[in-house]
């Protein structure tokens, strides 16, 4: 068995509304290196929550996240997020378009970090464009305002941009294909575990997956194993 990459132990996060009552409640969780791991949980049950407290974007009241040993504050927080990558589901909400945003998460300091090589915006521009386009996304949307993309077109756009700036090793997705018909919902599920070490086109640093849905089916399909935080 492999070792573990990303591991989580009592993480707890309790409302702010004076009943003191827990969102998230000693989540202790192990991902590994190919893990596709499922979040289930009734709706209001924290699956999103603890996605944003994984990525740090939400400060919990106790408990432990480590990237391979590490707490998040040995990497710093930018360097972090951009190796622990949280992908919403709605970009659509983003100002500009999505090459403005490519843009400008590659002059991110956090890219170049020392012994790795930094990755040009256009580098990123090409990969994320041909992943894209595998997925029926034409190159002349990305220069389309987000606001005026259909959500599916939003929710590809904003997954090619994660998946195609590179330096993930996990990437954590909120219901990535809720937007999507059935037929292209499997074709990007299955161009991203391509993705992963064991797939078709392991030239990354991308290590595992964790993924909440509420399609059974698509559950079946990618995980490879479940998580569910209601009983947490």
């Amino acid at each position: 068995m492999s070792e573990v990459l990303l591991r989580l132990r009592g993480l707890t996060l309790r409302r702010d509304d004076g009943t003191g009552s827990a969102i998230l409640n000693d989540v202790d969780l192990d991902l590994r290196e190919n893990d596709v791991l499922i979040l289930k949980g009734r709706s209001g049950s924290g699956k999103t929550t603890l996605l944003k407290c994984i990525a740090q974007l939400n400060v919990y009241d106790k408990g432990k996240v480590l990237l391979n040993g590490k707490e998040p504050s040995e990497y710093g927080l930018p360097e972090y997020r951009t190796k622990v990558l949280y992908i919403p589901q709605r970009p659509s909400l983003l100002p500009g378009t999505p090459h403005d945003f490519l843009r400008t998460i590659s002059s991110f300091s956090s890219r170049r970090g020392k012994g790795r090589q930094a990755s040009t915006s256009n580098e990123a521009f090409d990969r994320a464009v041909k992943l894209a386009r595998g997925w029926g996304i034409e190159p002349y949307l990305w220069d389309r305002e987000w606001a005026e993309l259909s959500g599916g077109e939003a929710q590809r756009l904003g997954l090619a941009v994660g998946l195609g700036m590179g330096g993930a090793e996990v990437v954590l997705l909120d219901e990535p294909t809720s937007a999507l018909d059935e037929e292209t919902m499997k074709t990007v599920e299955e161009s991203m575990l391509s993705l992963l070490p064991n797939g078709k086109n392991p030239d990354g640093t991308l290590k595992a997956f964790i993924w909440i849905t509420h399609e059974a089916s698509q559950a079946d399909r990618v995980g490879t194993r479940t998580l569910d935080i209601s009983q947490q």
